[in-house]
């Protein structure tokens, strides 16, 4: 079983929080890029149906926000945010077996690897369209409001540049800014929306000016930079709790990886690669906390051997469950069989 430190988020802002914070986000970061490893040589191996869509290079952006929420928050992580589903406490065994397809899955083996969610734990399943998830999580907000149950709770979102070109996000947006909704939008600014470069995507100067353009907070950050993330999410979150509106945080970095498994993302310059958004966060966030005196470079090694472990033992608990069978099984992943025309003559 793989265990990171709870965060105690009031003291984030402290040097005792941060260090904690720092230490325990930066687990989530290792087991997100050890599992993602694993599933890629699945994925070769011809073990996984359907596309692969990995995260490499964005573990430090996602853990830095998901790692910060509290239970009762609604989060809807992007495609490529396994290190946030983790920290927000999805367990290495149901990530695997929604990979693997086992009826033991949060999907129960109904869906594809990467629209999976866990509702009743505050994660809808996301829609391919990501910039759809933004009204989404903006309505289970107001849903929340309107009967009384929102209280301190907020909505987060993760999508990429691509997915501020949306028409679904400009229109979440701008209802959430209007109501001054408890949301928290996650840019992960990953240079390209599948090949296309954000020069072709946006005239803006940085992305942060849609923000404010709306009205909302907004924040520009270094994506690679886990102890900056860390910061600027806690006082976003903090100001969306309190009543301040949406906010919305920009972290610049390169994925070190194509647009899934089976693009090898060669229209990325090898310029772009070579400087400085184009390094590793998770090495350098190892480095950052040896060179800090937070973790040793064996406690580091630790993180390492923990993580790989629970990958394998999740790979192993998984590879041997059943896959669903369609002619005895409901097909249902999401019970929601009401709503369904014609389910009042259905057996439940």
């Amino acid at each position: 079983m793989f265990n990171a430190p709870s965060i105690d988020t009031s003291s984030a802002n402290t040097a005792a929080g941060a260090a904690e914070a720092s230490t325990a986000a930066y687990r989530w970061m290792v087991l997100g890029r050890v599992f993602e490893d694993k599933i890629a040589s699945l994925y070769r191996a011809g073990k996984i149906v359907g596309g692969v869509y990995l995260g490499r290079g964005q573990e430090a952006f996602s853990t830095a926000l998901a790692s910060q929420l509290r239970e009762g928050d609604i989060y809807s992580p992007l495609i490529r945010d396994l290190s946030g589903r983790l920290a927000f406490g999805e367990s290495v065994l149901d990530s695997m077996r929604t990979y693997l397809g086992s009826v033991e899955g949060p999907m129960r083996g109904r869906d594809g690897n990467i629209h999976y969610g866990r509702p009743k734990a505050g994660m809808p399943a996301m829609i391919s369209h990501l910039g759809a998830m933004v009204p989404v999580v903006s309505g289970m907000l107001m849903a929340r409001r309107m009967t009384g149950r929102l209280g301190e709770s907020v909505g987060a979102v993760s999508i990429g540049d691509g997915g501020t070109s949306t028409g679904a996000f400009h229109e979440g947006l701008n209802m959430a800014a209007v109501e001054r909704l408890p949301l928290i939008v996650s840019v992960a600014n990953n240079q390209f929306a599948y090949s296309t470069p954000t020069s072709r995507q946006y005239a803006c100067t940085d992305l942060v000016d849609r923000a404010r353009g709306y009205g909302i907070g907004g924040y520009s950050v270094d994506g690679l930079n886990l102890d900056e993330a860390l910061e600027t999410f806690h006082i976003a979150l903090e100001r969306a709790r309190n009543g301040h509106g949406p906010q919305m945080v920009v972290g610049t970095l390169l994925r070190l990886n194509g647009h899934g498994e089976h693009d090898d993302a060669s229209y990325v310059p090898q310029e772009l690669r070579n400087s400085r958004i184009g390094r590793d966060c998770l090495a350098l966030t190892r480095q950052s906390l040896i060179n800090s005196g937070r973790l040793s470079e064996a406690q580091c090694d630790a993180v390492d051997e923990d993580a790989a472990t629970a990958v394998a033992n999740a790979l192993s608990i998984a590879q041997r469950e059943r896959t669903p069978d369609p002619y005895t099984e409901s097909w249902e992943a999401l019970r929601t069989r009401h709503l369904v025309e014609g389910s009042h003559t259905m057996t439940p």
